[in-house]
């Protein structure tokens, strides 16, 4: 006899101990009580720490699973409650009709929901609607309680240059203050720009605290930061969503919590004052920004492929008034070649240049080739949006419509029993009560397809742009950097001289080995070999 395999799922939402307990006896109490069946066989008891339910993206142990179970290798799941499954609506109807098209079936042990019963779906809509509400509340008494604490002057936050965070309180770090002191000296009171700070402060053996190299954006955020003036700001960036968790920075959606002379300051309020009036003159004016912003069609879209930075434009006029373009490590440009520091780190890069003329060249080739897979790319696309169209929902919204007719139906005619003298009031009562609780359970059922009915479309509508990219490159015959700004994504330059082209909306990159011959004014590229290199 075929034994049924049978996996199990817990997850607890914090890493603290009595919640490691708690997931452990999760864990053994699972494994005990598949064991205890003897026609089931235990798979394993996939498990997830200290993340949230509402979002499955971050889960490694949910996604095995649910690989594991696509693949065949489960046939039913065991887990504790529907808010441990995921407190997001439409994740845990999503994934538990996908579990299904397999027949692969989802007990939730203390809800006592079946997903493999008639009615299993209608009880976990409720349950799992439930769920996302505790935790939208959750979410709000968090946000109610951590402001308060904020108000307070409780710090929330890690450590930063010049300052420790230990139990909510700032200290200063006597080893970096000095490294504070003199971003702001030179500055101020010095005048030099913040990318000569950089090197400078790279060549006295100075270091950032986390990000490997001084930038002229790392000294800006010194230079702006209210804690080295002994003050406090806080919410600067806000959660807005309790599903996603991504954060963005607050643009006034939301009150920040402001306190002056909170703790001991590194520099004087003299010296803090003067350098935000020197940061308001160095400012470039908003038509400067916007001018140089997005000045070239691939400006912030070229990377380097060696150490992972940004490229930048370097020009060169000619003496007949042309101008020379070429990208170049910015790495490369500030701190020379690869070499290490007096501390040891590793600086610069040792990847060259490569002018403007192979970039363009590299992106017609790749549209060559997008021309030539036109068809069968089409038809990829078109296979996704038919899968999306057909996909076989348990209950459509025509028949929730007529069940929730045939209940009124079934109100109307108690109404003529009571009335007939068949039933009393008391019976009327408490049976419209019954079908009214009925109608509400629809109504949910409803709007869950309604909300999910959405989704399908937005990813309809996805697809679609896929093809109308596609359409737009196909009807493009000559030269047009409008059209580059557009479709291309980003551009990966490696020492080699192997150039990777990605094209938004497209779900592959190309990689293309090229050589250069002459100088900038009179450079030639050729492309020896181009393959379809896989998304990552």
């Amino acid at each position: 006899m075929r034994k049924l395999k049978v996996a199990a799922y817990a997850r607890v939402s914090t890493d603290k101990d009595d919640q490691a307990n708690s997931l452990a006896n999760q864990r053994q109490y699972f494994t005990d009580f598949i064991n205890s069946h003897k026609d089931w066989k235990l798979v394993a008891v996939y498990y997830d720490e200290g993340i949230s339910g509402t979002q499955t993206k971050k889960r490694s142990g949910f996604n095995s699973m649910i690989q594991d179970a696509m693949n065949g290798d489960i046939d039913f799941i065991l887990t504790k409650e529907v808010a441990r499954f995921a407190r997001n609506t439409v994740d845990t109807l999503s994934y538990t009709r996908k579990l299904k098209e397999v027949g692969v079936g989802v007990l939730f042990t203390i809800d006592n929901i079946d997903t493999r019963d008639r009615d299993g779906e209608l009880r976990l809509t409720i349950m799992a609607s439930m769920a996302q509400e505790e935790s939208r509340k959750t979410s709000e008494r968090v946000k109610w309680g951590q402001k308060r604490r904020m108000e307070q002057g409780v710090v929330f936050g890690r450590d930063l240059l010049g300052y420790h965070v230990k139990n909510g309180v700032l200290s200063i770090n006597e080893a970096e203050a000095p490294v504070v002191k003199a971003i702001f000296h030179k500055y101020t009171n010095e005048g030099k720009g913040t990318h000569v700070i950089a090197k400078e402060l790279l060549e006295e053996g100075m270091r950032p605290k986390r990000v490997k190299l001084w930038s002229n954006v790392t000294i800006l955020r010194v230079l702006k930061n209210e804690k080295y003036v002994g003050d406090l700001c806080q919410k600067k960036t806000i959660t807005p969503d309790y599903l996603t968790h991504n954060k963005k920075y607050n643009r006034g959606e939301e009150e920040m919590v402001y306190i002056q002379n909170h703790h001991e300051p590194i520099i004087s309020r003299e010296l803090w004052l003067r350098t935000q009036s020197e940061l308001k003159k160095r400012m470039p004016s908003q038509e400067r920004i916007e001018k140089y912003s997005n000045r070239y069609w691939n400006s912030g879209k070229m990377y380097c492929g060696e150490c992972g930075g940004h490229l930048g434009m370097r020009t060169r006029k000619q003496k007949s008034g042309k101008i020379d373009k070429a990208w170049a490590c910015r790495a490369a440009n500030q701190y020379g070649s690869r070499k290490q520091a007096q501390d040891g780190e590793w600086v610069g890069c040792d990847s060259g240049y490569i002018n403007e003329r192979a970039i363009i060249n590299c992106v017609q080739e790749c549209l060559k080739l997008i021309r030539i897979n036109k068809e069968e790319l089409q038809q990829e696309i078109m296979k996704e949006i038919k899968q999306i169209r057909n996909f076989d929902n348990a209950v459509n919204s025509t028949d929730i419509q007529r069940e929730s007719e045939e209940i009124r139906e079934k109100k109307r005619r108690a109404i003529d029993l009571m009335l007939d003298g068949l039933i009393s009031e008391e019976d009327l009562k408490e049976q419209n009560d019954w079908y009214d609780r009925e109608l509400q359970i629809l109504e949910n059922r409803l709007n869950q397809e309604a909300e999910e009915n959405k989704i399908r479309q937005r990813q309809i509508g996805n697809m679609e742009k896929y093809i109308s990219v596609l359409c737009d490159i196909m009807e493009f015959t000559e030269e047009d950097e409008c059209l580059y700004r557009e479709i291309v994504e980003k551009i990966v330059v490696y020492r080699d001289k192997t150039v990777e082209v990605w094209l938004c909306g497209i779900p592959f990159g190309v990689s293309l080995k090229i050589s250069c011959h002459g100088k900038l004014q009179n450079y030639r590229t050729e492309v020896h070999n181009v393959n379809i290199i896989e998304r990552r």
